[in-house]
């Protein structure tokens, strides 16, 4: 109605010909010849055109995938990046950009309304740090596992650092930091966190905080101040939150596809991917610099990387009669001598240590899985020697070297070769285990191994390594003695005088 209300002010009462008003207006003078003829003063009404697409005659697939992601936890909902692939799989020809805009569209229409608003943080170079976990899966060991992922990253430079771990606990918590900070080089002056059970034990009004004594000693070694989020405040970390949803995109898809002998094989594939991407990443503050470069200017800010921080949980175990102490559903052997005591179980992230009046006595490597039981066959040595007919059936000397095994098979067909077993386990303490197994590997290449034989064999090897030590004296020699070998000849002819 405005269009044409101006065109017939333009020609009734201003007299413009039709060649100016088209000018003017951006119409036809056809259009404006037709619409001047009109005795209504009706605006006419065109049909609203519709803009076609390249990414249309796939829409309805791409709906349906949405929809059908819409009903999966947010981890495993599949990115525009993914969707776009798997389209341009199946003849798509259009461009990345197309399908992003209509992901947004979509899920613009499906939440119904505008998102939240979030007001820009900005940090200053070696100002800070934030963390947070993630559970993600991978196939290790053979078995797809349920992981816990660390993300470190930094607030100025943007490097971040990723760690698996089976759980999240005290001591995993306390390892991932001393990694991350390794790998950077240094230690931002403030740490900023959710309210984990591992650092806070009690949640209070406001940012009224009760952590954990494990935790403040890790924030004592590192000298870093910790600072926790509201209640359901995730946007206060807003940088690891979007990092976990970048490297889960980025680096972790790469490692769900692949097949992981063990934790330590995974996580050294993570700290090269985590270098790479530094390398390669430009910094979204500033774009002319890479992560890597930026990095370099942080160091400088940040306060030096002390000794790893010693981050065990510890905690009281009994021994068994067995000499066995019970974590987590698992069995551990410590040395018989400590039956029936309580001693004091360190807890590491891959090992635990058995420590008995401040003095390690035992070290097992962790085991994460269920009703398993971790024999050290030495642990027994001492009972052994006063029970030697436990060889036959003892369940930890089953796990023994395999030249003791097939020595024990040799001696126990014989009367007596249990005790004579026994002997020879007994020299391990004395000797060392690598010691007796050659001693023991040698005796067997003889075709007639016994006891007295591996002793033997021990004695030359101590025999043949054994150093003398000069002897210290105040004494000193001011006239080197000269060899005389006419004393032979006078001590003969003194022999001769004799007979």
């Amino acid at each position: 109605m405005g269009m044409l209300a101006k065109i017939r002010r333009m020609h009734f009462r201003d007299h413009l010909p039709l060649r100016e008003i088209a000018r003017q207006t951006g119409l036809s003078r056809n259009t404006v010849r037709e619409w001047l003829r009109k005795k209504d003063v009706v605006e006419p009404q065109y049909k609203k055109r519709e803009p076609r697409s390249v990414v249309d005659p796939w829409a309805e697939q791409l709906g349906q995938w949405l929809r059908t992601d819409a009903h999966r936890p947010k981890r495993d909902r599949r990115t525009a990046r993914a969707l776009f692939e798997a389209i341009r799989a199946q003849g798509y020809r259009g461009s990345y950009n197309r399908v992003c805009a209509f992901v947004r569209s979509w899920r613009a229409d499906a939440a119904g309304g505008p998102g939240t608003a979030y007001v820009p943080l900005s940090f200053a170079l070696g100002e800070a740090f934030q963390f947070d976990w993630s559970t993600e899966y991978a196939f290790v060991g053979g078995l797809r596992r349920k992981l816990e992922l660390a993300h470190t990253k930094l607030c100025a430079s943007r490097a971040f650092w990723l760690t698996a771990y089976p759980a999240q606990s005290h001591e995993m918590l306390f390892d991932a930091h001393a990694r991350a900070f390794a790998a950077f080089g240094g230690v931002p002056r403030r740490g900023i966190y959710d309210n984990m059970k591992t650092a806070v034990d009690r949640v209070g009004r406001g940012k009224e905080r009760d952590i954990n004594p494990r935790f403040f000693a890790l924030c004592g070694h590192y000298l870093f101040e910790p600072e926790f989020c509201n209640r359901a405040a995730g946007w206060e970390k807003g940088r690891v939150e979007k990092d976990v949803q970048d490297r889960r995109r980025q680096i972790w898809q790469h490692a769900a596809e692949r097949r992981w002998k063990d934790l330590e094989e995974l996580n050294a594939w993570l700290a090269e991917q985590c270098r790479q991407a530094w390398a390669d990443m430009a910094n979204p503050e500033w774009p002319a610099l890479t992560i890597a470069e930026l990095l370099q200017d942080e160091l400088m800010q940040m306060l030096p990387n002390p000794q790893p921080f010693d981050g065990y949980v510890e905690k009281p175990v009994r021994v068994t009669s067995t000499a066995l102490i019970h974590f987590q559903r698992n069995r551990y052997s410590v040395p018989a001598q400590y039956a029936h005591t309580v001693l004091s179980l360190r807890i590491y992230p891959t090992q635990l240590r058995l420590v008995a009046e401040g003095e390690e006595v035992a070290r097992h490597r962790r085991s994460f899985e269920r009703d398993q039981t971790l024999y050290d066959f030495t642990h027994y040595i001492g009972l052994v020697e006063r029970k030697p007919g436990a060889l036959r059936n003892g369940a930890p000397f089953a796990q023994m070297p395999e030249p003791l095994l097939r020595l024990q098979r040799h001696l126990l067909k014989q009367t007596g070769g249990d005790r004579t077993m026994a002997d020879v386990l007994g020299a391990i303490p004395r000797h060392g285990l690598e010691a007796v197994l050659v001693a023991v590997e040698l005796a067997l290449e003889s075709g007639r191994p016994s006891s007295e034989h591996v002793m033997n064999v021990l004695a030359r090897l101590n025999a043949c390594n054994g150093s003398t030590e000069a002897v210290r004296t105040t004494l000193s020699v001011t006239e080197e003695p000269r060899p005389d070998v006419h004393r032979y000849d006078r001590l003969r002819s003194e022999a001769d005088h004799v007979d």
